[in-house]
């Protein structure tokens, strides 16, 4: 089982967050589920950036980015060539070590 181990967040997860998770799992979903409140502002169906992610380790282990995330990307805040968008990550047999921006592109944080 895959474990994600997400870097302190001043914001979303000051202490940082370590889980398990199902392979398959989708990240920006697994987030919410253990507390990490990501934002998500297009409801995960690709078409923000809110949910972008940096892949610190584990990015080679990941099913590569379709060109509609690369293009998203493109308009991400503190963009990496390590950067997903975490409602297109699945986790699958690895572990992965994320963080989370410190910004997005939304001027206002959206509450779900």
């Amino acid at each position: 089982m895959p474990r994600i181990k997400v870097l302190p967040n001043q914001t979303l997860c000051p202490q940082g967050a370590e889980f398990d998770v199902e392979p398959g799992a989708v990240l920006c979903q697994a987030l919410l589920d253990h507390g990490v409140n990501i934002e998500h502002a297009c409801d995960m169906s690709c078409a923000c950036t809110t949910c972008h992610v940096i892949v610190r380790e584990g990015l080679g282990s990941l099913v590569p980015a379709e060109d509609a995330e690369d293009d998203l990307l493109d308009k991400a805040w503190g963009l990496t060539s390590q950067s997903r968008l975490s409602c297109q990550v699945k986790a699958r047999e690895s572990d992965l070590t994320i963080e989370i921006p410190k910004y997005t592109i939304n001027y206002a944080r959206e509450e779900h």
